[in-house]
């Protein structure tokens, strides 16, 4: 597509300096933009590299000038980058229709506005909402629920009774509903606790690919509105979610635990079962969570512990060879002294 400098400029209700006629068919960074991209720069250096670039226009947040590029200021330049991406490059549309190798029940309600792929299984009682799209080889349990512009990417599994809002996105090889991890002992051997519950996901989520989300024991497994789920994640049996969440990559949390709207856990981090992390919590990478954390709570480290507290003790940690050496050579001169009065 072509469009001007001046219309994206309104579009994201910044300001042109330069040519606003200048055509644009192309967003890239720097390193790789051609005549006619828009790239865009957050700091010095980077502007530095985007004005040696070929680009045709900069995109900037903060009072850069150029006498060689036409720039767009606005606010922030990441933020409009988010919003344009859509704009030069447009998400695959399905059409609506019904592959010939899927399987469907007879019992199962599928808008006509959806699309179906290749070898996808939809149990009974399935529901499936408008504009929502099948990719290929998706199996759908009986009695779940898919709301509207769902999207499943390919062979993502939905298991029985689980239920999807509005605008979720589910990536390749992800798999909702699966069995909690829960057995007891009994007789000298492990008893199966069969997982009966379902999970939830409300609007707007979005789960990356290979992931695994347990319905719940009884109740509900469950995920807010706008939480953002990364790929290699585990989710056990009735977890709950707040709203707008961040859980990167190869996260894993234990049974039961509840964690509150806009919290931020980071990759490689563990979480324990049964606890409550609060509002606004953020958990630092590789950290291991073994207590409750309070609304607006930062941890690092394992056992995670505050940060401030968790960074005096990696600094402490870093002076302990200095003070293992002063340690042997106090030790040395107390054994010298003790000789002497010895004598």
């Amino acid at each position: 597509m072509i469009i001007t400098a001046a219309q994206i400029a309104e579009q994201l209700r910044g300001q042109v300096l330069g040519d606003g006629s200048v055509e644009l068919t192309g967003l890239s960074a720097a390193n790789h933009a051609r005549p006619g991209d828009l790239t865009f720069a957050e700091k010095e250096s980077y502007f530095a590299a985007a004005e040696q670039s070929q680009a045709s226009a900069i995109l900037v947040s903060g009072e850069f000038t150029s006498a060689t590029k036409v720039l767009i200021r606005v606010p922030n330049a990441r933020v409009a980058v988010a919003k344009l991406l859509p704009l030069f490059f447009p998400p695959d549309q399905q059409p609506p229709g019904i592959h010939p190798s899927a399987t469907i029940a007879v019992s199962a309600q599928i808008d006509a506005t959806a699309y179906i792929g290749p070898n996808c299984v939809i149990g009974a009682r399935v529901k499936i909402g408008a504009r929502t799209a099948l990719l290929g080889g998706n199996h759908i349990g009986r009695d779940s629920q898919l709301g509207d512009d769902v999207c499943l990417f390919p062979n993502v599994v939905i298991y029985p009774q689980c239920q999807l809002g509005n605008r979720v996105a589910i990536h390749a090889g992800t798999v909702i509903g699966s069995d909690g991890y829960s057995y007891v002992f009994d007789e000298g051997r492990h008893r199966k606790m069969l997982q009966v519950g379902n999970v939830i996901i409300h609007d707007d989520v979005e789960i990356g690919a290979n992931t695994a989300i347990d319905r719940g024991a009884l109740g509900a497994t469950e995920i807010g509105q706008g939480t953002k789920i990364d790929n290699l994640v585990h989710i056990a049996h009735n977890v709950s979610i707040g709203r707008n969440c961040l859980v990167m990559g190869q996260v894993g949390f234990a049974g039961s635990t509840r964690l509150g709207d806009y919290c931020v856990i980071a990759s490689q981090s563990g979480i324990a079962g049964h606890l409550q992390l609060g509002q606004q919590v953020t958990v630092g990478a590789k950290s291991g969570v073994m207590r409750d954390i309070p609304d607006q709570g930062t941890v690092l480290g394992i056992p995670a512990v505050p940060d401030k507290q968790a960074k005096r003790q990696m600094i402490a940690l870093q002076q302990l060879p200095e003070l293992i050496r002063r340690t042997r050579e106090l030790e040395k001169q107390v054994a010298e002294l003790q000789a002497k009065l010895a004598v």
